[in-house]
């Protein structure tokens, strides 16, 4: 068939590109389809009779006398089967779509009715998409545009299908870039350098996959669109967001304390409301898609991970007044992002722990330990909670074993790795309470240090026990007493109890000669520990936490400055440090009354150091009768200074390839002694 035949044009009973009519949505659209040829076959049957160049096989290439004649001499009649309507009285053109049949059921219908659309829009985006899904409209459309090589329908050819005159301003309203069709991404008119009623019409790719029944999202998306974490218990705050957002669309900013606390709250609200969503980050590039899919399923979006600069990005989404946006961050909002403001909420803590999350995520493996105390010290949001259980079920499959507390406690470990790796140096504890000599009080006092970090949440939210004014829930102790009594080990120790990652503050990396530097170093190690499940230790606090004194020059107002600073940020701060100092009197007073617990570590007396001794030489070879207790009477040793003896004397039995023996032991604690500048006992004294 030439595209000036039009004796060949198909009849109604063909079904498009052979396919068979499909059920439900589908077959709608294929009736509507059908409706249409019917009219197009009018309208080339209409155009042909008067047309001397109808069977002219290149008709649509060239002009020829003839058919100039005839374009000169023919009138605008409207075509054969549909009446002209009469000028709307608003704008919504809806009598144009007489003799299109409703498509109740189908995609389009439910599009249409969801949407802004009218009759005409809905007339417009039939006649657009018809040749991407029966190609034989594309020879009569290339007839009908006069040239063959313009195979899709065009602006002008639409009005005409749809019986409206070229001259109608609300018709043509309906193809301007501002009106639904185009402004939803459902429509596009195509060469804008034509004269209007020239422009091709095309549908995009992804609005006909909708049509036919494919939820597939948009290829350009690919990437950026992630699962919702699963919901929570819904509480007061879940529950009241559920219900406005149930009660239609709106756009909402909620200031994550802590990342993932907003997004485990929309979660849980949309669930409660039974709304589904599109997870979205990335940039404001893709907006168009975004909300063209929103549109299309008739779902929510949450965007979370807002970019560095996220005006963009917020502006372009709260402009979307039809689509329900929900947004999470940890930064305020700034009013300067968007000319239209969304809702600004703060979202709820998330309380540590999570316990009702592990337990779905873990299932009935977790049942066989006290999972509420493992997970109590941990504030993962809910998709790292899925991501830790799955890691947790892992390690227990690699080694063959049932799912324990510590698989779960490395797992979560793993998921609160940081950027504080780039100030302070990581440990990871392997000590554990036998590994501490101390008398009863400190060690009663490191028990209820970790009592209050796993309990913090509980106390000072649930039971509103915060002194408010802004203060944080950080959990802030301070370790006193002599080099070598066991300050940085109980640290450590008591990272290990909570099943923390023990990060060291290096100092040198912190203080700065230059004004304002020294802020911003601590402000950096403050901020990044504040989202990280580990416990943090300023060790040699002295040199940053000392004494404030008068002002008598420059350095002492800029050091005044810095300790200023200091007690605000740690009023503020919500996770676990320690600080540590040989001699508590350097601190200074106001940093004192802040902290939660102050720890004193005496030296050690003759028992202790007996004790350290032995635990010392636990796993060491001995020689027979071997007894360090004259040492622990000579010698008065801290426990850092008896190991250091301890590993003195294993390396010169090593060297011998023999067991440790009562001598090696007295030549590492008289090298201890040296090392202080002491006197050693029964030594001559030179």
């Amino acid at each position: 068939m030439t595209a000036g035949d039009p004796a060949d044009a198909p009849t109604h009973e063909r079904a498009p590109c052979g396919h068979t009519p499909a059920a439900d949505g589908t077959s709608a659209l294929l009736s509507r389809l059908a409706v249409l040829r019917e009219r197009v076959t009018a309208l080339v049957e209409q155009r042909a009779a008067g047309d001397p160049t109808a069977a002219d096989p290149l008709r649509g290439l060239y002009l020829s006398e003839e058919a100039v004649r005839h374009l000169l001499s023919r009138e605008p009649v409207p075509p054969v089967g549909v009446v002209p309507a009469k000028p709307p009285a608003d704008d919504r053109a809806d009598g144009f779509t007489d003799g299109l049949p409703p498509a109740a059921g189908d995609r389009l219908a439910a599009l249409a009715a969801r949407l802004p659309l009218t009759g005409l829009d809905v007339a417009f985006l039939l006649v657009a998409l018809a040749p991407d899904l029966d190609r034989a409209f594309e020879p009569l459309y290339g007839y009908l545009n006069d040239d063959v090589s313009r195979r899709r329908a065009t602006t002008g050819l639409a009005l005409d299908l749809c019986g409206a005159p070229a001259h109608l301003a609300p018709a043509r309203a309906r193809l301007h870039v501002s009106a639904p069709l185009c402004a939803l991404g459902l429509l596009e008119v195509e060469e804008p350098e034509r004269p209007f009623l020239s422009r091709s019409l095309r549908v995009p790719d992804r609005v006909l996959a909708h049509l036919l029944g494919d939820d597939t999202p948009d290829a350009s998306l690919h990437g950026h669109l992630h699962p919702l974490p699963r919901p929570v218990p819904a509480g007061a705050f879940a529950h009241r967001l559920a219900e406005r957002v149930a009660h239609g669309p709106l756009t909402v900013y909620l200031r994550e304390h802590r990342e993932g606390d907003g997004l485990a709250a929309v979660a849980t609200a949309l669930h409660t409301a039974g709304l589904d969503a599109l997870r979205f980050t990335g940039p404001a590039d893709h907006v168009p898609g975004l909300l063209r899919e929103a549109r299309l399923t008739g779902r929510a979006l949450v965007v979370s991970g807002l970019p560095e600069q996220p005006g963009p990005l917020v502006a372009a989404l709260t402009a979307a007044p039809d689509v329900t946006v929900l947004l999470t961050d940890p930064r305020p909002y700034d009013p300067h992002w968007s000319p239209d403001d969304p809702l600004v909420l703060d979202a709820p803590r998330r309380g540590a722990g999570g316990t009702a999350v592990w337990e779905t995520e873990l299932g009935a493996a977790g049942a066989a330990f006290d999972l509420a105390a493992t997970v109590a010290p941990y504030r993962l949001g809910g998709e790292r909670v899925a991501r830790a259980a799955h890691a947790a079920r892992a390690l227990a499959a690699f080694e063959g074993g049932p799912l324990t507390a510590d698989h779960v406690r490395l797992a979560a470990r793993q998921q609160s790795a940081s950027g504080l790796e780039r100030h302070a140096r990581r440990i990871r504890p392997d000590v554990g309470w036998t590994d501490l000599v101390l008398p009863d009080r400190p060690l009663a006092q490191l028990h209820e240090l970790a009592l209050r970090a796993r309990h913090r949440d509980r106390v000072l939210g649930d039971w509103r026990l915060s002194a408010g004014g802004g203060r944080g829930r950080g959990v802030l102790g301070l370790f006193a007493g002599e080099s070598g009594t066991g300050k940085t080990l109980s640290a450590e120790v008591v990272a290990a109890e909570l099943g923390l990652d023990l990060y060291v503050v290096q100092l040198s990396s912190v203080v700065d000669k230059y004004v304002g530097e020294t802020e911003k170093n601590l402000e950096r190690i403050f901020t990044e520990a504040d989202r990280t499940d580990a416990v943090l230790l300023f060790d040699e606090a002295d040199a940053v936490f000392g004494r404030r004194s008068e002002v008598k020059d420059s350095h002492d107002r800029y050091a005044n400055m810095e300790s200023a600073y200091l007690l605000q940020r740690l009023e503020s701060f919500d996770g676990i440090a320690l600080l540590t100092t040989n001699l508590r009197a350097n601190i200074d007073e106001a940093f004192t009354r802040r902290l939660d617990l102050v720890i004193d570590f005496p030296f050690p007396d003759r028992e202790q150091r007996l004790a350290l001794w032995r635990h010392g030489l636990s796993h060491v070879p001995r020689a027979d009768g071997v007894d360090p207790a004259p040492l622990a009477r000579d010698f008065e040793l801290a426990g850092g200074s008896i190991r250091s003896a301890v590993v003195t004397a294993a390396y010169l039995a090593a060297g011998r390839g023999e067991p440790v023996g009562d001598g090696d032991l007295l030549e590492g604690a008289r090298r201890e002694y040296r090392k202080a500048g002491r006197l050693v006992p029964g030594e001559a004294n030179w």
